[in-house]
């Protein structure tokens, strides 16, 4: 889908911008989407940062519960995609490292 950006999904990244903690993050997270939206997208972000470890599709998949078709849309995203999973996980990293 190409035309997805618009000016609703600007307020969207104007407003995850303005949070300020992890609770925050928490709120307006459960506000905004199912428990299920939640974790399945934090599942996501799970997987990517495996697959950037270079675990196995096996190993993720245990450790994760996630479908081999989750994996390997999310492994598409990191290998093709627009770099979003990269520079989060190269983010969360060097915030480990402080």
């Amino acid at each position: 889908m190409s035309n997805w950006k618009s000016e609703s999904t600007d307020k969207l990244c104007e407003a995850l911008l303005k949070l300020k903690t992890k609770e925050e993050c928490y709120e307006f997270l459960e506000d905004i989407c199912t428990i299920k939206e939640i974790l399945d997208i934090s599942q996501r972000l799970s997987v990517a940062m495996l697959l950037a470890k270079k675990e196995s599709y096996t190993e993720i998949s245990a450790e994760t519960g996630a479908s081999s078709a989750t994996i390997c849309r999310v492994n598409k995203c990191l290998e093709y995609g627009r770099g979003g999973y990269k520079k989060i996980i190269k983010r969360m990293e060097e915030k480990k490292d402080d």
